[in-house]
């Protein structure tokens, strides 16, 4: 959009088409198309950050206003991307709980915090949890895929490492002495896996 001859901003296809070359604006007008142009860019960039992973609302939401977009286009383009379901908290959460029981194990707990900090509902958090192995189950089968790498340990080392490890994951300590207990009476050979 040029305006007295000068380069102002960009408009969708959609604005642009019903203007013509010449055509007299007024103050008003100008001003619906810099939202509009405001709008759109703030919808590419959602876009983008959506296409690499999904977000929460209030993530995406905090990563267009880094960039300056204003309020008002983050609030259509939110509402749109809502309504065709590229944003939901409750398929995020989900999703998120998911990924990280099959492929970085924690407690239900550190998950928990994860998806506070990306700002999801705790209706939505209880709800992806509740999706979730048990605590012993993930703690348990990351206990057996650590063990062989302290084998080599003295058994009191052995067993403050795995503690600790598994700490570092979430577990809570009576979690973790019970895990402890079967990996050393030799069970953790027949308890069930993340993926049952």
């Amino acid at each position: 959009m040029y305006l007295d001859g000068h380069f102002a901003f960009g408009l969708p296809l959609s604005s642009a088409i019903t203007l013509r070359v010449g055509q007299f604006l007024s103050d008003e007008q100008i001003a619906a198309l810099r939202a509009q142009d405001r709008e759109e860019e703030a919808q590419q960039r959602a876009l983008r950050l959506l296409a690499f992973r999904p977000r929460s609302i209030a993530e995406l939401r905090q990563r267009l206003e880094r960039a300056g977009m204003t309020e008002d286009a983050i609030n259509r383009v939110v509402a749109r991307l809502r309504a065709v379901g590229l944003l939901d908290d409750a398929a995020f959460a989900q999703s998120w709980a998911e990924s990280r029981a099959r492929t970085r194990p924690r407690s239900r707990r550190l998950v928990a915090q994860e998806l506070r900090r990306k700002g999801v509902d705790e209706a939505e958090i209880e709800a992806a949890l509740r999706a979730m192995p048990d605590d012993e189950v993930i703690a348990l089968q990351l206990a057996r895929t650590r063990l062989p790498r302290l084998r080599a340990l003295a058994p009191l080392e052995r067993r403050r490492r795995l503690s600790q490890w598994l700490a570092r994951r979430g577990f809570d300590y009576d979690t973790i002495e019970h895990v402890l207990a079967t990996v050393e009476s030799g069970e953790a050979d027949e308890a069930p896996s993340v993926e049952e």
